[in-house]
């Protein structure tokens, strides 16, 4: 049950956000929105306050807020605890840990990410992260374990936040240490990054090596950033954190203790949303190389016409060769291996546009649309338009 949004006196609570909006990323402006969707349902007053240690320690007879959400650094931590101001820190990497907050997950991600590269046939395995971060040596933490459990070796290559960031002082040194890592790997490999952003950078690389994303390298990235990950080919799958989910449970949190409630002991985790696949994770691993090279063919040409009798010339060989040693590798038909590519395609097209059926069938590689329809209801146990209704809900009925 939420709690009143006005103080004794009945004015509305005076509620400051603090989250670096300026910066545009996805994952400050869900929390944002999952703390202003929180504020009108109890009728908050919230102002966006970048400076807001600054307006505590202001002085005057008002103390400016009643409470603070932030991305936490030390000196407004310090001036909220000076001046007995509520702050929920939603900063995974704030410099002041023993704060009231509400994360993501990271360790749940990581686990994540490896059920499924393991899924798709992988059995070697790495991860690219931050040196320093504490989301980056948690959500590795939750992927090894996974791995490790499974039998499975994992590599890891960690770098500074800086190196690729602003203006790139560190950028040679960083595409140089990339190179050295990839050399290192046995591939076909599945690959967990840190941020989107990382993953394109990677996926350059990965380019000069002549390696193919993803049939030698499965990519599962983090944030779910829709720009990067959508564009350029391949599109990025990655892990939804949930962070409106996050902005929600934080001004929750902040609601109680604005109230009187005692901090809580350790901070809220919140689960990952959801792992969204695309084009990066598509293709099954093989190690046999007759079937590596069908599954490329596939791949690259599924959204087309193609048949069985294509990937079977494609490879040079004949169709009964290559359906056995397929089954004997992947463990299903290339028919349905090339169904399975289609039907991803699909789902893809329907959460991240509003193209017409006919259209999305048409541009999958079906038939015509009813064909579509009867291949969706048969394999997902559902029909096409009910997948999209679910899955391209806005953000606040997600909540």
């Amino acid at each position: 049950m939420k709690n009143s949004g006005t103080i004794k006196t009945g004015k509305a609570r005076r509620v400051a956000i603090s989250l670096e909006l300026e910066w545009g990323h996805k994952r400050h402006l869900e929390v944002y929105a999952g703390c202003q969707k929180y504020a009108d349902e109890v009728g908050w007053h919230c102002t966006i306050n970048p400076a807001a240690d600054r307006a505590l320690m202001r002085g005057g007879d008002e103390v400016p807020f009643d409470g603070i959400i932030a991305r936490a650094t030390k000196s407004l931590a310090a001036a909220a605890r000076q001046m007995g101001v509520p702050l929920v820190n939603v900063w995974m990497n704030s410099p002041v840990q023993d704060l009231p907050s509400v994360l993501p997950d990271v360790e749940a991600s990581g686990a994540m990410a490896a059920e499924h590269l393991l899924s798709r046939g992988f059995r070697q395995f790495g991860y690219l992260g931050f040196l320093r971060e504490i989301d980056s040596r948690r959500q590795v933490q939750g992927f090894r374990e996974v791995i490790r459990q499974a039998g499975f070796p994992c590599t890891v290559h960690r770098f500074s936040s800086t190196a690729a960031s602003g203006q790139g002082s560190g950028w040679e040194g960083f595409v140089a240490g990339l190179e050295e890592w990839i050399n290192s790997w046995e591939t076909p490999i599945g690959i967990l990054v840190c941020q989107d952003l990382i993953s394109r950078h990677l996926i350059d690389v990965c380019r000069t090596k002549g390696l193919h994303i993803s049939q030698d390298v499965a990519i599962v990235s983090t944030h779910n950033e829709s720009e990067i990950c959508g564009a350029p080919a391949p599109s990025l799958t990655s892990i939804d954190l949930g962070y409106g989910q996050i902005g929600y449970r934080a001004a929750a949190m902040l609601d109680l203790l604005m109230s009187g409630s005692r901090p809580p002991a350790a901070p809220e985790l919140v689960p990952p949303a959801e792992l969204v696949p695309r084009q990066s994770t598509d293709v099954l691993a093989a190690d046999d190389p007759l079937v590596a090279r069908a599954l490329r063919f596939i791949s690259e040409n599924g959204h087309r016409r193609i048949q069985v009798k294509h990937v079977a010339g494609a490879v040079a060989t004949t169709r009964r060769t290559l359906e056995r040693r397929f089954r004997d590798s992947v463990g299903r038909s290339i028919a349905g291996e090339i169904t399975r590519l289609r039907l991803e395609r699909a789902k893809r097209r329907m959460v991240e546009t509003d193209a017409s059926m006919k259209d999305v069938a048409t541009d999958a590689g079906f038939r015509s649309a009813d064909h579509f329809y009867k291949v969706f209801a048969r394999v997902e146990h559902g029909t096409p338009s009910q997948f999209r209704e679910q899955h391209q809900k806005a953000f606040p009925e997600r909540l």
